[in-house]
């Protein structure tokens, strides 16, 4: 099927997505066990005999996961219950050493919640805790199949996760990227999470299906399991979009069944048949009781919830940026961050995101480094910013002296001062630059004089270039105008 008839036959369906979002919470030890979460030890280390499944052991539940859960459910606009409690999970992996897994059914820690995405609101049926499973590290190679064997790391085993679950609010793959963006971003704001895919400490599974537009029922879901990345959880929508609307179109029934993503090749394979909640035999967690969570439990949390992702955004179009700059600069967090010392130091917020967003951006990405790995100091910043603002240096020189800053730290004025960047702002000795431009360039000035208004800005460089930068740019302006049109 070519993409322009895929594309006349995805006008006559609408898509309808869910996605349901692992975070690992930042605890220093497991939800169960006193086991260190820290990522990236050599395998099986961080293992006890809870994490084990031995036989006689007992779970204890780390009340920090709890704080952390439903801090969660309050950023995310969730009810929480007073009761609520673990349950068994029952499925078999070589990575999940008791057979079974400890997680909530019937009685979450958070329901009811949305997260309002560029207007729409989507929302979040619920927000359970759970312990995450070991890890199987795929070894050896036999030829096209594969790995030949696989080795289990249970390093990751009893991490504590919250599975989050949105209702299939979402139309495109677009809004679907946008939601988990936002979820992301708010995680890492409250500290609950931080949210690096490429470590697996958020992952998603996307549920998908597509139906006739104007039909109320949904069709049949499959699930893509474990997409880690924004690009792969995109790409990975529009195939199985395009792969159910072509198996409807041939008169087939879609399949509800789980399926992976392979990023390599493009396209979703099947994993197994999807399982429904009877297949896990949930049955109450007979070692943990249930949880009671007070309202003086819940407000004591509420008072130390920090400033959300969206109020920031809000907060940042009040001092004068523009909704696409605030969300940029709220996306990047540490930025965002030192932006707020900046902005508490009385800095021009217009200017001081102009250099966070051009030259500082680009600076940290080449060296691939962040901006609390530089020099660069809030105080040393908003000097440089000072002497731009009120005209002292021109904005050029400011571009050049900031990369010196963070290369090397320093004083922004000590700068100026020891390699002779002041603006020139003494009029005859400007005057008499500009006079030395016009005397140079002969055939330019009569071009100009002769209509050729474009060439006002050839002389503007050129005097610049004489000046290396500094020569005042008002007084300039005035200087050469008069010059050329007397």
């Amino acid at each position: 099927m070519t993409a322009a008839t895929m594309e006349e036959l995805r006008k006559k369906y609408e898509v309808v997505i869910g996605l349901e979002v692992h975070a690992q919470l930042k605890t220093k030890s497991k939800i169960f066990a006193c086991d260190s979460t820290e990522f990236g030890n050599e395998q099986n280390t961080q293992v006890s005999p809870i994490t084990l499944g031995m036989p006689g052991v007992l779970p204890v539940l780390n009340k920090e996961v709890v704080n952390m859960g439903i801090l969660t459910g309050l950023a995310l606009n969730c009810t929480i219950p007073e009761h609520c409690k673990f349950d068994r999970k029952q499925y078999f992996y070589p990575d999940l050493p008791k057979g079974y897994q400890i997680s909530q059914y019937d009685q979450p820690i958070c329901i009811n919640g949305y997260l309002n995405i560029e207007g729409k609101r989507i929302g979040i049926t619920r927000a359970h805790l759970e312990e995450d499973a070991g890890k199987l590290v795929h070894m050896g190679s036999s030829g096209i199949a594969g790995s030949s064997y696989s080795l289990v790391d249970l390093n990751r085993a009893g991490t504590p996760l919250l599975e989050i679950v949105s209702e299939p609010d979402m139309r495109s793959s677009d809004e679907a990227r946008a939601y988990m963006e936002e979820l992301r971003t708010t995680l890492r704001y409250i500290g609950v999470c931080d949210g690096n895919l490429e470590e697996g400490s958020m992952r998603c599974d996307a549920n998908i299906s597509v139906r006739p537009v104007g039909q109320k029922e949904f069709g049949t879901r499959a699930e893509i399991k474990n997409v880690n990345s924004f690009r792969a959880l995109q790409r990975a929508i529009e195939y199985e979009i395009d792969r159910q609307i072509d198996i409807v179109e041939s008169g087939e029934e879609v399949v509800q069944e789980t399926r992976l993503w392979d990023d390599n090749q493009g396209v979703t394979k099947s994993m197994r048949g999807k399982e429904d909640a009877h297949d896990y035999r949930y049955f109450p967690e007979p070692d943990l009781m249930p949880l009671e969570i007070s309202r003086e439990w819940v407000n004591e949390i509420a008072a130390k919830m920090p400033e959300l992702p969206q109020q920031r955004r809000e907060r940042y179009i009040s001092y004068g940026l523009t909704s696409y700059d605030a969300n940029v600069l709220v996306e990047q967090q540490d930025i965002a961050y030192f932006f707020d010392k900046v902005i508490d130091l009385k800095a021009d917020p217009k200017a001081a995101n102009n250099f966070l967003m051009k030259e500082i951006a680009a600076y940290l990405k080449e060296e691939k480094v962040t901006i609390e790995q530089t020099k660069l100091t809030p105080e040393s910043f908003v000097e440089l910013i000072n002497l731009v603002t009120t005209g002292a240096i021109s904005n050029n020189i400011g571009k050049q002296i900031v990369v010196t800053l963070l290369k090397e730290g320093g004083s922004a004025k000590s700068i100026v001062e020891k390699q002779g960047l002041s603006v020139i702002s003494d009029e005859n000795a400007l005057k008499e630059i500009v006079q030395k431009v016009i005397q140079a360039n002969p055939s330019q000035v009569q071009l100009y004089r002769g209509g050729k208004d474009k060439l006002f800005g050839f002389f503007v460089g050129q005097v610049m270039k004489e000046t290396q930068g500094r020569a005042n740019p008002q007084m300039l302006n005035k200087l050469l105008k008069s010059e050329l049109d007397g």
